[in-house]
C-alpha cells in the first residue's frame, strides 16, 4: 500500500535535488578563497600577485587569501595545493618554472597540465631584461656577443636560481649565439646577485624588471635588451633580443590552476572574473610599471600556453642536463 507514496517521495526528493544544484553552483563563492603561491613574502612577484588578488576578490564578492609557501623549488606549494579539497576554495598560482623544471630537481616537478592541475587563468608575463654592470663597459647585446666570442667562458652572468627562467634565458642566449658564459648561481632573488653585478665582479645579470628597477634607474646597470616579443611602450628605445636573434622571447609567467576535481562551473566563474580584472586599464598600467604585463587567457589557452612553453624549453633543459652529467 505504501509503495506509491514511496515512489512519490523519491520523485519529489529527486526534483528537489535537481532544483537545488543550480542554486548551489550559483552561490559560488560563498566564502573566502585561498590562493597558494610559491613566491617569497614581500618579493616582487608576491606584490604583483597580491595586487591582482585584491581586485579579483572584489569582483567575485569574496576575499582572496594569498598563502605564500616558498621552498623546494615550488614543490612545497604544489604539494599543498594538490592535496586541497577540490571545492573551488583552494587555488594555486604557480610560476612558469614549475612547469619547465629539470626532472628530479624537486619532487613531483615539473608539473603537467591537466595531469596534475586544472587550468583556470593567467595573471602576468614578465619579460627578461639582459643587463650588464656599468663597470663592464658593455652597452649593447651585439657588443656582448662579440666580446663573449673573443673570450669564451670568461664572461659570467648571475643566475637567480638554477633551472629558473632567469637561468634558462642565459642558456638559450648561449645556444642561439654560440657563445659560452660562466654561470654564477645565487639564491634569494636578485638582491644578493646585484651586489656583485653592480660592483663589477659579475658583469651580467638576467632578471625581470622589478628586481632590477632601482639599479637601472641609478644607472649602475646598462640595459642591453629585453626578451619580449615586441618593444615595450614603457621602454620605447630599448631593443628586444629578437632584433638581434629573430624569434627570441623569454619571460616569467604566473597563472592560476585548481586541484583536480574542482567543478568546471567554479573554474569558469573565476576565469570570467579574472579576465575582467585584467582588463582594467589602471591595473594594467600599474603592473607594467613593475615590468609585469597582463596576459588574460581562457583555461584552454592556459593549457596550450604551458604546452608550448614546455616544448620551447625542453631542448634547453636537455642540453643543460647533459652538460652537468658529463
Amino acid at each position: 500500500m505504501d509503495t506509491p507514496f514511496k515512489v512519490m517521495a523519491l520523485g519529489l526528493l529527486a526534483l528537489a535535488t535537481v532544483a537545488a544544484s543550480p542554486a548551489q553552483a550559483d552561490d559560488y563563492p560563498s566564502k573566502s578563497i585561498r590562493v597558494i603561491s610559491d613566491s617569497a613574502p614581500g618579493s616582487a612577484v608576491d606584490v604583483t600577485f597580491r595586487m591582482i588578488m585584491d581586485r579579483l576578490g572584489k569582483t567575485l564578492g569574496q576575499q582572496m587569501v594569498p598563502v605564500d609557501q616558498p621552498g623546494a623549488s615550488g614543490a612545497i606549494a604544489a604539494h599543498a595545493a594538490s592535496e586541497a579539497v577540490p571545492d573551488g576554495y583552494t587555488l594555486f598560482a604557480p610560476a612558469i618554472s614549475l612547469f619547465i623544471s629539470l626532472p628530479g630537481k624537486a619532487e613531483n616537478l615539473p608539473l603537467i597540465l591537466p595531469r596534475d592541475f586544472l587550468p583556470v587563468g593567467s595573471l602576468v608575463e614578465q619579460p627578461m631584461f639582459v643587463c650588464a654592470s656599468a663597470k663592464s663597459g658593455i652597452k649593447t647585446l651585439p657588443e656582448l656577443i662579440a666580446r663573449a666570442k673573443e673570450h669564451p667562458g670568461q664572461i659570467s652572468f648571475a643566475a637567480t636560481g638554477i633551472g629558473r627562467i632567469t637561468h634558462l634565458t642565459g642558456l638559450l642566449l648561449q645556444s642561439r649565439t654560440g657563445i659560452k658564459l660562466q654561470v654564477v648561481p645565487y639564491t634569494g632573488g636578485p638582491a644578493a646577485a646585484l651586489t656583485d653585478v653592480i660592483g663589477g665582479r659579475v658583469p651580467l645579470i638576467i632578471e625581470g624588471y622589478s628586481g632590477l628597477a632601482g639599479a637601472i634607474q641609478a644607472h649602475t646597470l646598462n640595459v642591453l635588451a629585453v626578451a619580449s616579443r615586441h618593444r615595450l611602450s614603457e621602454f620605447p628605445d630599448l631593443p628586444t633580443v629578437a632584433e638581434t636573434l629573430p624569434g627570441f622571447a623569454a619571460g616569467g609567467w604566473q597563472g592560476i590552476v585548481a586541484p583536480l576535481g574542482t567543478p568546471a562551473a567554479d573554474i569558469q566563474k573565476v576565469n570570467d572574473a579574472l579576465r575582467k580584472v585584467l582588463g582594467e586599464p589602471d591595473l594594467a598600467k600599474q603592473l607594467a610599471l613593475r615590468g609585469a604585463y597582463v596576459d588574460a587567457m581562457t583555461p584552454s589557452e592556459v593549457n596550450a600556453f604551458i604546452n608550448a612553453q614546455q616544448m620551447q624549453w625542453h631542448p634547453v633543459l636537455q642540453a643543460f642536463e647533459a652538460s652537468i652529467n658529463k
